[in-house]
């Protein structure tokens, strides 16, 4: 048995080596489509680490009437606090409030000799902030069903609601424009594989003919061809893990100032034997399929 595997793999690699060039293709075709599976997988993370960013700057701001009492506005932030897509609430009193635009307007004396003529315009605020930016939908639902919606003067939802739009827009057409590209990439892959193994089968159609009638089995006849495709996967996989590897280190320095708070080759390399064993599993996979299509098209055994 290890014998012949000995002698199914060597042959692979003599298919390999005696295509040359449309072998180089079929690797670098299929390394392509790996390198773009493994850059999915590492922005899937940065993606998700600057939409946390956003989603922590992103919530919505509840204004009170003036005239609502303290442990009113208390009691309502403990029913918001109780809604499971709330991750947060702050109660800002009127005296806060003044306090932070003061702060925000000290250099501009025309805003603050403003404030000192009227005093403080500022209502109570609760800023609440939910786990997820879709998630804000509910929060207003309770709110506009609440017993307590006569002490809300307005919420600022409406005027927020385009970003935390946005940032859900951007979420799903970002997963959606990876998964269209990596399968339009294993497509071509796949043609090229196929077109890599129907030229060795072609090329090794006399000795196909003398094995059939010496009695080979169709293992002994077809394992050749599946291990080019798989020789092929393994080739475009190591060259598609070095070339990644080089250009993460390279980049790294540049994205992380770019990310700040995030390092580019710290997740790649957290994560590197397992995205090495995706890449390899996608390159053997796609060698292998393409080699199964060819034979089933072009090989009668």
């Amino acid at each position: 048995m290890l014998t012949l595997l000995k002698k199914t793999i060597k042959t692979g690699w003599l298919n390999f080596i005696r295509n040359s060039a449309i072998s180089i293709a079929t690797c670098f075709i299929i390394g392509m489509t790996i390198f773009l599976i493994t850059s999915l997988l590492i922005m899937k993370d940065v993606a998700d680490y600057l939409i946390n960013v956003i989603q922590e700057k992103v919530d919505i701001s509840i204004y009170l009437k003036d005239t609502v009492a303290e442990e009113e506005i208390l009691v309502l932030k403990d029913e918001i606090a109780k809604i499971p897509e709330v991750k947060e609430v702050q109660y800002v009193s009127r005296a806060e409030a003044l306090d932070r635009f003061v702060e925000r307007y000290k250099n501009n004396p025309v805003v603050i000799e403003s404030l000192a003529e009227v005093g403080n315009p500022l209502l109570p605020a609760l800023n609440v902030k939910a786990w997820q930016a879709n998630q804000y939908d509910a929060v207003v639902s309770f709110l506009e069903n609440s017993p307590s919606k006569d002490l809300i003067d307005k919420v600022d939802y409406h005027e927020r609601k385009p970003v935390i739009d946005r940032i859900s827009a951007m979420t799903a057409t970002f997963n959606a424009l990876g998964i269209i590209m990596s399968l339009v990439l294993a497509i071509v892959a796949i043609l090229v594989a196929f077109n890599q193994v129907r030229l060795a089968i072609y090329n090794a159609r006399e000795e196909i003919a003398i094995q059939r009638l010496v009695g080979a089995s169709n293992w002994f006849i077809r394992g050749p061809f599946l291990a080019q495709g798989a020789i092929s996967g393994v080739f475009a996989a190591v060259g598609a893990a070095l070339i990644f590897s080089i250009a993460i280190f390279i980049l790294s320095p540049k994205l992380t100032v770019l990310f700040s708070g995030l390092s580019i080759s710290g997740v790649f390399l957290s994560k590197f034997w397992l995205l090495f064993f995706i890449q390899l599993l996608v390159g053997i996979g796609l060698g292998v399929v393409s080699s199964i299509i060819a034979m089933k098209k072009h090989l009668e055994v």
